[in-house]
């Protein structure tokens, strides 16, 4: 194909202002899908992702459209809009030359919108500003498109109108993007096969499926290529291009984005960022992906310890197709083996733990999500915690350093003033505010990620009746108070419960979650207590009672000796019980704990 002919572009977006509804229609209007097969979110092929209506993985797919009487083929890659999922985004744009930035007439520019972006800007790819949901009552048309030039200093006349839904304004988006976008070019002046990776898919049958963007050269089925950075050779079993099912070809070339099977079964030879390459190239690897840097940290362990592998399986399998979280091996007293993992947020570790329940119906006990702390101990020894049960006591800390965030709120200035409560409960300090758009107000902030993760997006949203939008980035650490917490179920600490707080509201926390997990646990045949331990004390307490069964109950007539007898063995029993017993926590207990309001 002549690179000429060819377009690459992205769609970004804050999260639901329309990504895959524009794909659905574009899909549908270039013929790509056949109007009998269309369905809603045709690249959200993930149970999960048609459940909550998001995009979680980034999905290339190839379409045909003829402009100027000639045949193009464009390259679209739909990426999600979470900002737990920015990774995905950064590595789509390394593959594309354009970017759709899809803003909603009802919604506005969103915090997210700045962040893909900037993202978008620094990666060097022409924007193409277009406005969605123009088809709604409630669009704002024209004050949207003034957002929108304020932002990118650019002409009314350059922003584009379109509804996903009824597909107006599609078929000139098409021919824009055509006009607009740059033709692929090769950094390298080469004619051998360069190509560089941006994402994976695991196959039982084939091993390791790498998407990749063709910088340079061909490739075809059985040309024997390298790994350039893990140093592997290997022969593809099949090359192909997303249209939108994997469909196999020839061969790919330079400006394409496609597939190719590699064959390879074993973990950690393939990687994201590295690149491909015909054995006579002789240059350097291309410029790849900063590597992600988890943000939460949680240990999953298996509820039956059969399971561990398991569960090493299904995490190496996942890591394949999503190489923005890291595990790795770790043990404890009361839960046995397990893994400690580190994910990009909070919905992020819930996707990855429910996609582990899913689709490889694993029973897992998922620990308190946590964030790394550096510190210090009073015998001058330094150490980095990423587990509360881990975190030393208070008696032997002399300081403790966190992450703090620089975070971006977009709100109407109605819900300023309940915003400022929130935003004091959590530590956060306003550094700055402006005047954003119509009737608009951007606030700069600080806050420390611990108090970013305690329900923080929730609360926003419910203060804003939803209309408030966050963005964050995480730059850099700062002096913490805080101090670990134990949760003690019948006088045994259990260490999936343990987590890091603050000192000003370590009894409310304590409080809190001993509360909680009174409600929500289950009685035994005897008197147990659920405690909150902290600087070296119990904070707060509750009893949860044994099951009431007279084992005299049955027996009738005769002597009340008889029953006597009966009711002190009984009472001996519980004693015993009490004294040896041990309390089961159900599985749905701590994922219950691990959820926020529930």
């Amino acid at each position: 194909m002549n690179p000429a002919h060819i377009r690459n572009f992205s769609i970004i977006a804050h999260i639901d202002h329309g990504k895959s509804t524009l794909a659905d229609r574009l899909l549908e209007i270039t013929g790509t899908i056949e109007k009998r097969k269309m369905q809603e979110q045709v690249l959200d092929s993930m149970e999960l992702e048609r459940e909550r209506g998001i995009t979680i993985k980034m999905q290339p797919v190839r379409m045909s459209w003829r402009a100027n009487n000639e045949e193009y083929i464009l390259n679209l890659i739909d990426t999600p809009g979470h900002i737990d999922f920015s990774y995905e985004v950064s590595r789509s744009l390394k593959a594309v030359e354009g970017s759709i930035l899809l803003v909603d007439a009802t919604q506005g520019v969103q915090a997210q919108t700045l962040t893909t972006l900037n993202m978008a800007r620094e990666a060097g790819l022409t924007i193409i500003p277009t406005v969605s949901k123009i088809d709604s009552p409630l669009a704002r048309t024209d004050e949207v498109i003034a957002e929108v030039c304020q932002l990118l200093e650019c002409s009314p006349e350059d922003v584009l109108k379109v509804s996903g839904r009824t597909g107006e304004g599609v078929e000139h988006l098409l021919n824009e993007v055509i006009r607009r976008v740059p033709a692929p070019s090769s950094p390298d002046v080469t004619d051998e096969f360069r190509s560089i990776i941006f994402d994976f898919q695991y196959s039982n049958h084939t091993g390791v499926i790498v998407y990749t963007r063709v910088m340079n050269g061909t490739v075809s089925r059985h040309n024997k290529v390298k790994f350039k950075i893990a140093d592997k050779v290997f022969e593809p079993i099949e090359v192909g291009i997303f249209a939108p099912d994997n469909t196999p070809t020839d061969s790919i070339s330079a400006g394409e984005i496609g597939y190719i099977v590699t064959g390879i079964k074993e973990p950690g030879i393939a990687s994201v960022g590295d690149t491909i390459a015909s054995l006579k190239d002789t240059l350097p690897p291309l410029a790849g992906y900063k590597s992600p840097r988890p943000v939460v940290w949680a240990s999953l362990y298996p509820e039956s310890q059969d399971d561990l592998a398991l569960l090493r399986q299904a995490l190496g399998r996942l890591r394949l197709s999503d190489s923005s979280f890291t595990y790795e091996e770790e043990a404890s007293g009361t839960l046995g083996k397990g893994y400690r993992c580190g994910f990009l947020g909070m919905l992020h570790l819930e996707i990855i733990t429910e996609r582990l329940r899913r689709e490889f119906n694993l029973n897992l006990v998922v620990t308190h999500p946590s964030i790394t702390y550096s510190v210090e101990l009073k015998n001058g020894k330094k150490m980095t915690v990423y587990s509360p049960s881990l975190f030393p006591d208070e008696h032997d800390v002399a300081n403790v350093s966190e992450p703090i965030v620089t975070m971006k709120i977009i709100t109407p200035p109605a819900y300023l003033s309940g915003l400022m409560k929130s935003l004091y409960d959590h530590e956060a300090e306003v550094i700055g505010t402006e005047n954003f758009g119509d009737n608009r107000t951007m606030l700069t902030m600080r806050m420390p990620l611990r108090e970013l993760m305690r329900n923080f997006f929730d609360e926003v949203k419910s203060v804003s009746s939803g209309y408030a939008s966050i963005s964050y980035d995480i730059t850099e650490n700062r002096p913490a108070d805080v101090v670990r917490m134990d949760i003690l179920v019948a006088d045994e600490p259990v260490p999936a419960f343990a987590r890091v707080v603050s000192r000003r509201r370590v009894e409310q926390d304590a409080e809190t979650a001993v509360e909680k997990l009174y409600e929500i646990m289950p009685r035994e045949l005897f008197t147990y207590k659920i405690q909150s331990k902290a600087l070296g004390r119990i904070i707060s307490s509750r009893s949860i009672s044994g099951k009431k069964k007279d084992a005299a109950g049955t027996l009738s007539g005769g002597d009340i000796t008889r029953k006597m007898k009966l009711r002190e063995k009984q009472k001996e029993g519980r004693k015993r019980l009490k004294e040896h017993g041990t309390v089961t926590i159900p599985q749905d207990v701590f994922v219950k704990m691990m959820r926020a309001g529930e």
